[in-house]
């Protein structure tokens, strides 16, 4: 199955230096950097990603 990555809205285009992309992985989501899509990306569980969420929501660093 092929990961459709996506890329946030808020991202400025091309030459934005901090956007990240995400997709559906089968054990939960995968980040990767939008400028460097062949090297590698970091697996979350839904779990994991939806507590990152809350704490950017939070402005928390853990």
């Amino acid at each position: 199955m092929a990961v459709q990555w996506r890329k946030s809205t808020h991202s400025s285009g091309v030459n934005d230096e901090h956007c990240v992309e995400l997709g559906r992985l089968a054990p939960g989501v995968g980040e990767r950097d939008s400028k460097d899509p062949d090297g590698g990306h970091l697996t979350l569980s839904v779990a994991q990603f939806a507590g990152l969420i809350e704490q950017v929501k939070q402005h928390r660093v853990p």
